[in-house]
């Protein structure tokens, strides 16, 4: 191997540090001083995951398993070597976004977006400024025809997630362009017992579950407290066959009212 002297030794150096500064950085946004790095912002409390104090209170014990200690290993990894979404800081958007204890709707998803700046952490949403994906056209078609609201231009839904909406995915990250590419590296687990947790120590919440892996979550929650919608996945390949005509906005809205619960106006 030749050695490197004077001049393209140092630009080595140079090069290796910047790429070991930049990985850092990225590893303290996404689990912050899990690998020894002070927090982004401060806390209430020492966490060893960056993540909402209500939802850490709630999940704590999640993050000194087995299978999360290998699940962040591997994503750490991941997002090292390959183009990863959504970027770090966004992973855990939908529960930084919709405090535990403000939950009152629960959508959920398969995996983030693939496509480049389409992703920010919440289910079926995308970034401002994005195309509206097919999925999400088809969501605010059916909100159209079940409460009148127009279509709108921007497909973010932070609002939802505001009003207490958890628009959560049951995988948190994706590589770029390939669904599905983190499936089954132990996300499942994870957003299981975040399901879990909301059905146990919460009242009348409403599951909007789309599609197969979505109801594969219907064993878990407690009908008797809380109120759960099925239908098909709102993609195209599915829209037609159930999805459309669902009258999910509607019905949830009813179903809060009726316990004393503030409707989500689902307007953007």
């Amino acid at each position: 191997m030749e050695k490197l002297t004077g001049k393209n030794q140092t630009i080595q150096l140079t090069d290796n540090s910047i790429l070991k500064k930049q990985y850092l950085s990225q590893n303290k946004e996404l689990f912050g001083s899990e690998i020894f790095l002070d927090l982004i912002s401060k806390s209430n409390k020492q966490k060893t995951v960056k993540i909402h104090d209500s939802w850490y209170n709630e999940l704590e014990h999640e993050f000194y398993k087995p299978y999360w200690v290998s699940l962040t290993k591997k994503v750490r990894n991941l997002y090292k070597l390959n183009t990863v979404y959504p970027e770090p800081k966004k992973m855990f958007n939908a529960f930084d976004s919709t405090p535990f204890n403000n939950v009152k709707v629960v959508i959920v998803g398969q995996d983030p977006y693939h496509g480049e700046g389409q992703a920010h952490g919440l289910s079926f949403s995308v970034k401002n400024d994005t195309k509206i994906p097919p999925s999400l056209n088809n969501i605010f078609k059916e909100l159209k025809e079940d409460l009148g609201i127009s279509i709108p231009k921007n497909g973010n839904l932070q609002s939802w997630a505001d009003q207490g909406v958890l628009l959560l995915n049951a995988v948190l990250t994706v590589e770029a362009n390939q669904a599905n590419s983190h499936k089954d590296i132990g996300w499942e687990i994870f957003t299981k017992k975040v399901i879990e947790v909301i059905s146990q120590k919460l009242e009348n919440v409403v599951f909007l579950l789309w599609g197969k892996q979505a109801q594969s979550f219907t064993s878990i929650i407690d009908e008797k407290k809380h109120h759960i919608l099925k239908s098909v996945h709102p993609s195209p390949l599915s829209a037609y066959n159930g999805f459309f005509g669902c009258k999910h906005f509607s019905q949830t809205n009813t179903y809060l009212e009726s316990k004393q619960r503030n409707p989500i106006n689902w307007s953007l």
